[in-house]
């Protein structure tokens, strides 16, 4: 019997342990790094060489936009045929 009042008493003991022990934890404060702005900065790119060693999707608009004479020349059709 005594035994059995020893561990009641030792699992109330733990049980009020982890209760109480977060109160004595330090506070935690969640930061955000800020965001450093860029400013009125472009981004650089470097020149492509031409317009036939690119790939699809990475197209300088100027290459997807070659007027001739006024009209829009496609640099490339793609569709769901085959």
């Amino acid at each position: 019997m005594v035994k059995s009042f020893a561990t009641l008493l030792l699992i109330a003991l733990l049980g009020a342990a982890v209760i109480a022990l977060p109160g004595f934890a330090p506070t935690v404060q969640a930061n955000e790094a800020p965001a450093l702005a860029k400013g009125d900065r472009l981004a650089l790119r470097a020149p492509a060489p031409s317009c036939g060693s690119q790939v699809w999707p990475d197209f300088t608009a100027s290459c997807l936009r070659n007027q001739v004479a006024g009209a829009v020349i496609e640099a490339r059709l793609v569709t769901g045929r085959r």
